[in-house]
């Protein structure tokens, strides 16, 4: 089901501050709390005692105690103090990850901690860049499988329809796809050539009249994205060519996170290529991308419902091919793990 040996957006950065916060990742139970250094810990939720989450306890210092009967523990899960005992028992323990934080965003690595390598945290381009400005984005907790929603992250076509109001148009329709598969991951793309722009980026160009307009949507297992929006006065695009300087460039970073094989959250920020310190630019951007995604959570929400009907198959379209192949190269490295993980044991 996940690929455990994997960086995953834990939270936003300022969504852990003086207190315990509780998360779920990948079906597991997390606290998450800040040291006195400003570093973050991630703990099992569950005091190996009674159980009880020490989400509920308090921290003391650098350590957790549990609201139950005082266990304390520190930001490694070695228990440092048990009320009322002569020697701590070399079972009372907690799970602890490893949590990087990057990008305004806390990582934590789910797998083998020997291999959690913070070079391998999805890499965001133009990040600090005075030049690109940035919309930080928001979340949200979607009620579907996360693979749902990488196939939704494969499709450029499905802007169509259901984001006709912001994203797409007629122009999106019925432009061919061309799927490229790396070894990191699936994408796919397309140019679309004299068309008339989008609504949502139609305010923004610094051109007038139709455009060409490439879409580039990339995905990289097991769960986290990149969707590149391209926009160039009409005959001045189309791949390889040198772009001019008044093309619109828009990068919206996408990191899916899953809770649970029916819960996913939703983590999202962009940048572009101008207006890079206009605070009411970045607040449009906002509000037009959370209204956009809005859409697609209504869709994915029933997609995840109608795709467990037993009753009939679904149907899968040319269209699908990038998604398709991220699903099976992806299910291909999760067996590779579980092997290994069971030749070890």
């Amino acid at each position: 089901m996940f690929l455990r040996n994997s960086w995953y957006v834990a939270a936003w950065d300022h969504e852990v501050g003086t207190g315990l916060v509780p998360i779920k990742v990948l079906g597991e139970e997390i606290v998450l709390y800040r040291k006195t250094d400003g570093r973050v810990a991630a703990l099992e939720n569950a005091c190996p005692h009674r159980k009880l989450p020490l989400s509920m306890g308090r921290i003391k210092g650098d350590t957790v105690e549990c609201g139950y009967h005082g266990l304390t523990f520190d930001g490694t899960g070695t228990c440092t103090r048990v009320p009322g005992v002569e020697k701590i028992p070399h079972v009372a323990c907690v799970h602890s990850y490893p949590v990087e934080e990057r990008y305004g965003l806390l990582w934590i690595w789910m797998g083998d901690r020997d291999k959690a390598d913070p070079a391998q945290i999805f890499t965001v381009e133009h990040w600090g860049d005075p030049a690109w400005g940035i919309n930080r984005g928001d979340s949200m907790a979607i009620e579907c499988n996360y693979l749902f929603m990488t196939d939704n992250l494969l499709d450029p076509s499905h802007v169509a329809w259901v984001h006709q109001s912001s994203f797409g148009n007629a122009a999106a329709e019925e432009a061919p796809l061309e799927t490229t598969i790396g070894e990191k991951g699936v994408t796919v793309w397309r140019w679309m050539l004299d068309v008339e722009a989008a609504p949502f980026y139609a305010p923004y160009l610094q051109f007038k009249g139709n455009c060409d307009r490439k879409q580039h949507y990339e995905v990289h297992y097991p769960s986290n994205a990149i969707i590149r929006a391209i926009f160039a006065p009409a005959g001045a695009g189309g791949e390889g060519r040198v772009l001019p300087e008044n093309a619109f460039l828009m990068d919206s970073y996408n990191f899916m996170t899953p809770v649970d094989e029916n819960t996913t959250r939703y983590y999202w920020f962009q940048m572009r290529n101008f207006a890079p310190d206009d605070a009411v630019v970045s607040a449009a951007f906002a509000r037009s991308v959370r209204g956009a995604f809005e859409e697609d959570r209504a869709v994915l929400t029933a997609v995840h419902k109608g795709m467990t009907n037993p009753r009939t198959p679904n149907l899968d379209l040319k269209i699908d091919v990038g998604p398709l192949r991220f699903r099976r190269n992806l299910a291909r490295l999760i067996e590779q793990e579980n092997a290994q993980k069971a030749a070890a044991e």
